[in-house]
């Protein structure tokens, strides 16, 4: 069974195919975050900590850290996203002792991440291009990580999942020239909207069974991609994530703090016998259930008083 091992300072998560599936919390990201995006451009970084709590409290198994912040008055990402990542990993690891995932597309800013990280991060991302292999393999190779590899090349993103599977094995085996094992490169077969490409799900349910059979590696998704431009997108995702799971995936980056997702998730793993004795599931429900009739109770007794 294919294991990555992602490692914070104390705490481990476990990539696997017989695991349960991991969460990456997305949200500190200030991509699409106006909010977010000037805080952090003004330095300050509250919104960065609440996330990462109650990311960490709704059940994330790890968190993603995009340190993307585009400057009015220094708009070059490769004099502001390393010293930003660095702050943000160091700040993170501060407020929650879970493993990080170092997401930008600067490799200033990924080195920069790989510095201060405790533990063993993963990488996020290195793509098929050519200048993309060279210089981010070098660098996963180093620092003895693993990494997510994107589908997609200098062509572009195809909508041929044969091309997709293609690109994907090309940066499995130039990572095994580096010295990088297969276990640790985590996949990201991209996943269209289905508002845009009817066959989408289908496309990504084919191509994860596929790469798990064939190259032997985990795999990942932005999985919010799938319901982009359509009403009632978390209905979508929480549909789209257990059967991804049922097809072989084994993580996704995703909002943790939405609840409908999330108990998709602990079901489905509760259904392929990835939840021990279905433990994850009882405490969560059990929990929820004890909440509930705890309020119940409180307003029975308010209203004897009455």
């Amino acid at each position: 069974m294919t294991r990555t091992i992602v490692e914070s300072k104390t705490r481990t998560a476990i990539i696997g195919f017989d695991q349960p599936f991991c969460v990456i919390g997305e949200r500190i990201n200030p991509t699409g975050r106006k909010l977010l995006a000037a805080e952090l451009e003004a330095g300050n970084f509250s919104t960065v900590e609440k996330d990462a709590v109650e990311q960490v409290t709704c059940g994330a198994s790890m968190l993603d850290v995009n340190a993307g912040v585009v400057y009015n008055s220094n708009p070059d990402p490769n004099q502001t996203e390393p010293p930003l990542m660095r702050k943000m990993i160091e700040l993170v690891q501060g407020c929650v002792d879970v493993p990080l995932c170092i997401d930008s597309s600067v490799p200033g800013a990924l080195a920069a991440g790989l510095e201060v990280c405790e533990g063993r991060p993963l990488v996020n991302s290195v793509t098929g291009e050519e200048d993309r292999l060279v210089s981010i393999l070098p660098l996963v190779s180093r620092y003895n990580v693993p990494v997510v590899a994107i589908s997609n090349d200098d062509t572009g993103i195809s909508e041929d999942p044969d091309v997709r599977f293609n690109v994907a094995k090309k940066i499995v085996e130039r990572a095994q020239d580096y010295g990088i094992s297969p276990s640790d490169v985590v996949v990201d077969p991209l996943v269209m909207p289905i508002g845009a490409m009817a066959t989408a799900g289908l496309q990504v349910f084919a191509l994860v069974r596929r790469l798990r059979e064939e190259l032997k590696v985990n795999t990942t998704c932005g999985a919010s991609n799938v319901s982009f431009g359509l009403p009632n997108r978390h209905a979508i995702n929480s549909s789209f994530l257990p059967m991804a799971i049922a097809a072989g995936m084994t993580s996704a980056i995703m909002n943790p703090v939405r609840p409908q997702e999330m108990n998709a998730i602990r079901a489905a793993d509760l259904l392929l016998n990835h939840d021990r004795n279905g433990a994850n599931w009882i405490r969560h429900n059990n929990t929820r259930a004890r909440t509930a009739q705890g309020g119940n109770g409180q307003r029975r007794r308010r209203r004897r008083r009455q």
